[in-house]
């Protein structure tokens, strides 16, 4: 009520300003008429550049900027519906740097646009931007959702070979051959909107619609994303609706037309629901404006960018007040669903993932039913029981129905509204660190920290849901996450062998080779959960048969089985495609194990048919039908049937799925 009461006696003024005499004011600072053009910020035309801001207890609101030498009164602004004031200035143009000037109860406030395409730096000026000028030259198509497969980047540290500063736009790019051979299809960009210095997570937005500065122009953000597209590669922003700042707020959002009512202004909650763990600084969803924006801003990245989806930092804290003692914010949900209306109507096929790690099946219900839209979330409960699984020191103490439930875990019964990882930036930060750090402190590249870390790589990329690694994990970085610590691309090669199993999981679960589709599907049976010997199974479908049909098995247990059985869905040969014991993958693991097995008329697991088989201590084995089983030509029968090596079905001479000796006669 305090805003809407303000908001009249400001209509009021202007009707008494009006009738004292308006028209010298138009006559002395050469107030130019609203502009006819849509949008909000500034934005170029052929001939000039359109500025629009809202700011509705403004008096008089102008434009200063390189293109007037930064005259406060050579440009102001016309006063439109709704508290907004535009004009179309001629003398502006694209990189041009400029702040509007607000003139409210005899106070003067320069403030750098709150939608300003790029800035200087985060208590900088705005620079108008050409959103238009950037030539778009890759032919991309999303990859459906359940062949997704996430890399979280954080692009200040990705890849920084001149130390000390951070990263850029331009040298993530240089490594995008490395993420296209992984087989990644989806980059997950963390927050990369200007924020206060020059080393962050990104999570303390000070410009919503600017790019940092610190890792480049707006032009180089796009071009990694351009480059990203020509490999097959998406490109995903991660976006803060739930707080912003809390630092350097004041140039652009804080108290922006001069009254602050009890908090931060127009922008801002001033009650219980300003309060977050970040700063009393919740963006006051309950105005329409503020909506408006957020559902702007989001869209934005979406539409000048040709990014591919949006992950929603921290849900939670925009339908509820998580700290301060408050209750449900329906107006933070309310504008969630308005955002991914908006998105699934120009854009049905882009990724919109919540973050809201509170299991909450309705974020990713349909608006339709009262849900908030989003298309998938983290999976918090996949990622906490899992990373205990593996990182418990006793085998006694891993249990194999906890990895059921997390098998089986979902939301509303589609399996790929979930998101699976063990590694994220707050998973291996804030007293974490990477999985195989936390399995042996000081040894990450131990046999023990290798063995289970990939034991639980096996696990994700074949539990359903759309798994996600942080960047790194391919090549086993050790410590934990900062954002001044750029990656040790050294342990690309010191650790090729863990890339290439990496690497062979990744092109597992998108189907490369024809062999998996069922890690695809929807289809789970968990069929074998051995809690005694720490050893689960589970079939994967989509529609069943040769190259659908897979079986994965795991063992969690230092313990290595000769003949360990499970039951199979189908009979006759099946091939393993992947064995995380391959002397490939380390030189200390065994490359013992089976590289096909005949299933037998015994029943078991529920199923008619079964095969036994080696199984290695924390080894996963993922099993299929159909083709050949791909290996080096120089193989030795002798080897192969001392079990020493990986051989193709040729080498079983007589045909009788066996290796022997009738084989090397």
């Amino acid at each position: 009520m305090q805003h809407l009461t303000h908001s009249v006696q400001k209509i009021s003024r202007w009707r008494n300003v009006a009738a004292a005499g308006i028209l010298s004011l138009l006559v002395s600072f050469a107030i130019a008429e609203p502009s006819a053009r849509n949008g909000m910020g500034a934005i170029p035309y052929d001939g000039g550049v359109t500025f629009r801001v809202w700011a509705p207890n403004a008096d008089t609101v102008s434009v200063a900027g390189q293109f007037n030498g930064w005259s406060s009164s050579s440009n102001l602004l016309s006063p439109e519906d709704g508290g907004m004031w535009s004009a179309d200035v001629a003398a502006a143009e694209a990189g041009d740097q400029y702040k509007y000037v607000i003139k409210t109860d005899g106070d003067t406030m320069w403030r750098t646009d709150p939608r300003a395409g790029a800035v200087v730096n985060s208590v900088g000026n705005g620079i108008i931007v050409d959103q238009d000028s950037f030539n778009w030259t890759a032919d991309f198509t999303m990859p459906s959702w359940n062949e997704t497969i996430i890399y979280e980047m954080h692009v200040g540290t990705f890849y920084s070979p001149t130390g000390g500063t951070p990263s850029s736009w331009y040298y993530a790019t240089q490594k995008l051959d490395h993420l296209a051979d992984l087989g990644i299809n989806m980059i997950e960009v963390m927050p990369i909107n200007e924020f206060a210095g020059d080393h962050s997570w990104g999570y303390n937005p000070a410009h919503l619609f600017a790019p940092e500065s610190a890792y480049g122009s707006v032009h180089d953000m796009k071009n990694f994303i351009n480059e990203a597209h020509k490999r097959g590669i998406g490109v995903m922003i991660d976006v803060v609706y739930n707080h912003w700042g809390p630092s350097d707020l004041d140039t652009a959002y804080w108290c922006f037309d001069g009254p602050c009512y009890d908090n931060g202004g127009i922008y801002f909650y001033d009650d219980w629901r300003a309060v977050t763990e970040w700063g009393d600084t919740r963006p006051n969803y309950g105005r329409s404006e503020v909506r408006d924006f957020i559902s702007d801003n989001a869209y934005f990245w979406l539409n000048e960018f040709n990014a591919d989806g949006l992950r929603w930092d921290s849900t939670s804290n925009i339908r509820t007040q998580n700290s301060g003692g408050g209750g449900d914010i329906g107006d933070g949900w309310w504008t969630m669903q308005i955002a991914n209306d908006r998105i699934d109507g120009t854009w049905p096929e882009k990724l919109i993932i919540a973050e809201d790690m509170l299991n909450n099946e309705w974020l990713t219900k349909t608006t339709g039913a009262g849900g908030a839209g989003f298309d998938s979330q983290w999976d918090s409960s996949f990622v906490h029981t899992i990373r205990n699984v593996i990182i418990t020191g006793s085998d006694s103490n891993r249990n194999m129905w906890d990895v059921y439930d997390m098998l089986v875990h979902g939301y509303n019964n589609e399996p790929f509204q979930r998101v699976i990882y063990t590694e994220s930036h707050d998973e291996v930060a804030n007293g974490k660190a990477r999985v195989p750090e936390e399995i042996w402190p000081g040894n990450s590249d131990s046999w023990f920290s290798r063995k289970r870390s990939t034991a639980g790589a096996a696990l994700l990329f074949t539990a359903p849901g759309i798994p996600m690694i942080f960047q790194g994990q391919e090549f086993l970085e050790d410590g934990w996450f900062h954002d001044d610590d750029p990656l040790d691309w050294s342990k690309r090669t010191t650790q090729s062998g863990i890339y290439a199993l990496y690497r062979d999981l990744v092109h597992l679960r998108r189907n490369i080779d024809g062999t998996t589709r069922g890690l695809t599907g929807e289809g789970l049976n968990i069929h074998h959960v051995n809690d005694g010997a720490k050893v689960i199974a589970y079939h994967r479908w989509m529609n069943g048969g040769e190259g659908d049909d897979v079986v994965v098995v795991i063992n969690f247990s230092a313990t290595s089985f000769t003949e360990y059985r499970v039951g199979f869905p189908r009979a006759g040969a099946w091939h393993a495609r992947f064995n995380s014991d391959d002397s490939d993958y380390g030189a200390d693991f065994t490359n013992l194990g089976n590289t096909f097995v005949e299933t037998e008329d015994i029943d078991r697991d529920g199923m008619g048919q079964s095969a036994k088989f080696t199984l290695r201590p924390y080894t996963a084995i993922i099993f299929s039908q159909g083709g050949d089983v791909v290996a080096p030509a120089d193989v030795d029968v002798v080897d192969a049937i001392l079990g020493k090596r990986t051989v193709p079905d040729n080498y079983d001479a007589n045909q009788d799925r066996t290796l022997d000796i009738a084989d090397v006669n």
